[in-house]
């Protein structure tokens, strides 16, 4: 069996600061599995770490670590190839491709389900930890150590830069999930004056695309989608998806929405874009009585002063976090397994978010130090050929 003693990682030492180091590889213990990393899709929440806007990696208390006293290794959207596996690690073995389930619950633990864990609320795990976000490392490395049932088997030949984008989607289908067990007033599979006939989208980044497609093929709602996005490739691709585009800088949105619904405005409205001003838009758009999905995060410079206009709504509101929803039989993540096979079957596509991909570790300091801020950026992936 190969012993790796010490690999290259991209590490976060500081607000802005990522520098290229030489950390030590942990072996697998019995039920874990090392992985060698072979592509990492950057996520808005790596850049938010990086930037200093949050910082989820915090004591007992609740109290964030700063970076000074303990570097991160970033990098939670995870596609690679075991090089070992711990010797009761079942339904993997070496050279098998796999995408990782970042977060560690009761079951990647091995211990008794606590009450979240046995719902199916596995983000929600009362002892909750995630690989490159709340302190154990993440693949922005040559190597990663994590348990097997956190990894899932790949079968087929799509690419590894597109399948970094299966953890993002797994969001996705909990968001949606969650969207479908509220008790709303309208629900995106319901009946008469119950059904969510328009859901408004905003931002048109890898979440919201992703939310588009979703929407459409995996739930199958034949309703209008619209999403509102200043960026004209980011419409562009929105549209591609089947919705219908609003650009916010050019156009009145709340205009514009009365018009595409009649006057009814929209049932569902979900901020995919973690923007402060989109919480003042959202009372002029919002059918009274929908429902507000608050996915993005972020929004910076948002005053609270304007919930007060979306409480006389009486909205629900959803607050959907990660890709929980419980575990199959082999122990593995149902929702990644599902978003899985919509990547492998070809119904959510990938390749058309991703518009920047990095093929060395190297590159990574400089594509957090502001490459997603372009305009012809979605989506970016490191792919490794170590």
């Amino acid at each position: 069996m190969p012993v790796h003693q010490s690999m290259r990682a991209a590490v976060l030492t500081d607000v802005a600061r990522m520098e290229l180091q030489a950390v030590p590889v942990r072996p697998p213990g019995l039920h874990d599995v090392l992985v060698r990393v072979r592509a990492v899709g950057l996520c808005g929440t790596d850049f938010h770490i990086f930037e200093g806007h949050s910082n989820y990696h915090t004591d007992e208390r609740g109290v964030p670590i700063p970076l000074r006293a303990a570097p991160q290794i970033l990098g939670h959207e995870i596609v690679g190839i075991v090089e070992e596996a711990g010797g009761d690690v079942l339904g993997l073995r070496p050279g098998d491709r796999v995408i990782v389930d970042q977060g560690r619950n009761c079951v990647s633990a091995g211990r008794p389900l606590c009450e979240y864990c046995a719902s199916g609320d596995s983000h929600q795990c009362v002892q909750y930890a995630e690989h490159g976000i709340t302190g154990p490392p993440g693949a922005l490395a040559e190597f990663v150590t994590l348990p097997g049932v956190n990894a899932l088997r790949v079968e087929g030949a799509l690419p590894h830069h597109e399948l970094a984008v299966t953890e993002p989607l797994a969001c996705i289908v909990h968001a949606v999930d969650l969207l479908e067990r509220a008790a709303a007033r309208y629900s995106l599979r319901g009946a008469g004056d119950r059904r969510a006939r328009s859901v408004l989208i905003f931002g048109a980044g890898p979440a919201g695309l992703l939310f588009t497609q979703y929407l459409r093929v995996g739930v199958g709602f034949d309703g209008t989608i619209v999403v509102s996005e200043p960026n004209q490739l980011k419409r562009e691709l929105a549209a591609r998806f089947g919705a219908t585009t609003i650009d916010p800088s050019s156009e009145n949105l709340a205009e514009a929405i009365d018009e595409l619904t009649g006057g009814r405005r929209a049932e569902c409205v979900i901020d995919a874009a973690g923007a402060g001003p989109v919480f003042a838009q959202i009372p002029s758009v919002l059918r009274k009585q929908g429902t507000l999905m608050l996915y993005g995060h972020g929004h910076a410079g948002a005053d609270l002063t304007v919930l007060n206009a979306v409480q006389f709504l009486e909205p629900t509101m959803v607050s959907p976090a990660g890709a929980s929803g419980g575990f199959d039989a082999d122990g593995r993540p149902a929702t990644h397994r599902r978003a899985l096979s919509l990547m492998l079957d070809g119904s959510v596509q990938a390749a058309p978010l991703i518009t920047h991909r990095y093929t060395a570790l190297e590159q990574v300091p400089a594509a957090f130090a502001g490459a997603h801020r372009a305009p012809d950026y979605v989506k970016g992936v490191v792919e490794l050929q170590n």
